[in-house]
């Protein structure tokens, strides 16, 4: 599939360039032939269509539109690569001196979990963005250290999430012995559903035993009715289940 990509945006460079096209359409889709070695240039290239909506002249209605139709690149790609990039623009723009041979590069799925850490899930680098920024509240200490990981150590996104998902999005309190509870609760209607189907017990005592797994599955419900963390608990934590599902 990435071979076939590759060789059509390969004979599409060709054709573009033996009809005379504009310069910037063909480098834009030499840049996303390069996208693996390179996805600075190819943002900084979408970054310059997107400001001056050249893809409207050769037919396309949005950016989203020319990168699915033209460049074989999703949506969320596009999006991840204009906030990639303006990520760097802001908080380490001297990456963007870098020739990715004497000093690397941070890849794209670094840049990104370190702008999803700073709340820049939706800014003005995203098309259609609204400009909005929602830091996570932890430490400017905490943020430099992932800072330095990102662009000076270079840290990939599996040793990011390890080193810095359990400081970025800690558990709620209580979080543990939740799961304990929901997972007691379900061997407890388990073993209960099991022992009604053993041959050789009698109705008194199956009866008995699932009159005390009852008892104890109400136990186990109303302990955690009174563990259930407060909203902005929950919503710290669901944002870190998500960050950690991200995909790379």
């Amino acid at each position: 599939m990435a071979r076939r990509a590759h060789e059509k945006l390969e004979a599409l460079a060709d054709q573009l360039e033996r009809d005379g096209a504009d310069p910037l359409r063909i480098e834009v889709v030499r840049r996303a032939q390069r996208f693996k070695r390179s996805w600075v240039e190819l943002a900084q290239g979408l970054m310059q269509l997107r400001e001056g909506r050249k893809f409207e002249a050769w037919g396309y209605g949005d950016l989203h539109d020319y990168c699915a139709q033209e460049l074989a690149i999703k949506a969320a790609t596009v999006d991840k690569l204009l906030l990639s990039l303006s990520t760097v623009q802001r908080h380490a723009p001297e990456v963007l001196q870098r020739d990715g041979v004497s000093r690397a590069i941070p890849s794209v799925d670094a840049v990104d979990y370190f702008a999803r850490a700073l709340g820049q899930d939706s800014e003005d680098g995203v098309e259609g963005g609204d400009g909005g920024e929602r830091r996570l509240q932890v430490s400017g200490d905490l943020i430099d250290e992932l800072r330095s990981a990102v662009f000076d150590e270079g840290q990939e996104l599996r040793q990011l999430r390890q080193n810095f998902n359990p400081l970025l999005y800690p558990k709620p309190e209580g979080a543990e012995r939740r799961e304990l509870l929901r997972k007691a609760r379900s061997a407890a209607r388990r073993f209960a559903e099991l022992t009604g189907q053993v041959e050789g017990l009698s109705e008194a005592r199956v009866a008995r035993v699932e009159a005390v797994v009852e008892a104890v599955i109400k136990d186990l419900d109303q302990m955690l009715e009174e563990s259930q963390p407060s909203p902005s608990d929950e919503k710290r934590s669901r944002r870190g289940r998500e960050a950690a599902k991200a995909p790379a």
